[in-house]
């Protein structure tokens, strides 16, 4: 691949991030960097990387100062995708924005180009990635360098793996290849519930969950990585159904069931949120080195909440109906698409470290969810509500046929 040219763009920034409950650092704890590299950026940076990997600390904490001149430098980025669940859409979106951007992209997707997976979104909008100047690539992560057939990149993120045994072929690889950072996407489900909720970096995770094995790998091999723990997400192209869920009950007036109170909290953000931290982490490497990024929006939502602003994003009224799962005998887990539980978390450390904003606004990005609910016609869609029925025939709540 080619070598883009940069921009000429500088900047000067001054930035000491709040310290509070100080923990050790996985990076040198003094960076003086001058690359020389006459077609990419020059900088002057001077700054202690806070965040280390943490086991026990209740709170991330941040001490850096930076001085940065510096002209943005163009980067080869290949994104190692999976082909199933809500987090196919952040490489599809990421994949995007860094072109935009004016990154070299090569999107690796698991599996073959002819699979029946490869018919839905996000996949079967790639094209959008390729006539932006992207590459697409299908095959096995375990064989990835066979399959990139000897091209180089600057960074690589894995999008794919949630155990050691998938990532550690892709780890390994970039290291040898000399891949100069490494990008994971983790999970914010690793943290440990906590009566004091959000979750924000450096709380205690579940040490047995695979993720964490794989957020350490990364840790002791490259010297350049950071973390990402995304919750739930929208935006057009995912292929997990999120606000779907209650557009599917709302627009054929059924009641929507909804376990516990109701007033439980969670996260969720709009995935171009989620792409634009990811970019920063590209944009910013030695901002980014060695730290743990929750890859939300800033604002919490209650259950009821969000079927009430779905509701309004379509017009129509809506019934909320709460039921205790244990009391009808059903799994929460499979009746309803978020945790029956205070769950979210907060992206402190983005905010303080990569000064990045969140754009997700839920009553506005709805309408648009709608929206394309709507074009695609899964408001006419034939359904069955088998797990509702049985929750609704239980608390005697009649359904209008």
């Amino acid at each position: 691949m080619a070598a883009l040219a940069s921009s000429s763009s500088s900047s000067l920034l001054f930035s000491s991030p709040p310290t509070k409950f100080p923990s050790p650092s996985l990076c040198p704890p003094l960076r003086l960097s001058l690359p020389t590299s006459s077609f990419l950026s020059s900088s002057l940076s001077l700054s202690p990387s806070f965040h280390a990997y943490p086991t026990s600390s209740r709170r991330y904490s941040a001490s850096s100062f930076t001085i940065r001149a510096s002209a943005a430098e163009k980067k080869k980025v290949l994104i190692v995708n999976t082909n199933s669940g809500g987090h196919a859409v952040i490489g599809f979106y990421f994949a995007k924005e860094l072109l935009g951007s004016g990154h070299e992209v090569s999107i690796f997707t698991v599996g073959e180009e002819g699979s029946d997976k490869m018919k839905k979104p996000p996949f079967n909008r790639f094209s959008e990635i390729t006539s932006a100047g992207g590459k697409t690539v299908w095959g096995d992560p375990a064989d990835v360098g066979k399959v990139v057939a000897g091209a180089t990149f600057d960074v690589v993120l894995d999008n794919n793996g949630k155990d050691l045994d998938t990532v550690r072929p892709v780890v390994d690889w970039a290291k040898s290849s000399g891949v100069k950072q490494f990008l994971f996407i983790s999970s914010a489900g690793i943290y440990k519930p906590t009566d004091e909720p959000p979750h924000v970096e450096g709380d205690v995770v579940k040490a047995d969950a695979g993720h964490v094995g794989v957020e350490k790998y990364v840790a002791e091999v490259f010297s350049s990585w950071a973390v990402f723990r995304p919750q739930y997400m929208i935006g057009s192209g995912n292929n997990k159904d999120c606000e779907e869920w209650f557009f599917d009950r709302i627009v054929r007036k059924r009641p929507v069931p909804i376990p516990g109170s109701g007033m439980q909290l969670t996260n969720i953000a709009h995935v171009r949120d989620l792409s634009s931290m990811l970019t920063l982490a590209v944009e910013k490497p030695e901002a980014a080195c060695c730290n743990i990024f929750n890859c939300v929006s800033d604002r919490a939502v209650t259950l009821d909440g969000m079927a009430k602003l779905c509701a309004a994003a379509a017009g129509l009224p809506v019934e909320i109906v709460h039921y205790d799962p244990k009391a009808i005998g059903i799994d929460a887990k499979k009746a309803f698409p978020f945790r029956n539980m205070h769950f979210y978390a907060e992206p402190r450390a983005a905010k303080d470290i990569l000064g990045w904003k969140s754009t997700t606004n839920l009553p506005e990005d709805l309408k648009e969810r709608f929206e394309e609910y709507v074009k695609i016609g899964r408001d006419k869609k034939p359904m069955q509500f088998e797990m509702d029925d049985k929750i609704l025939g239980s608390l005697k709540v009649p359904v209008a046929v």
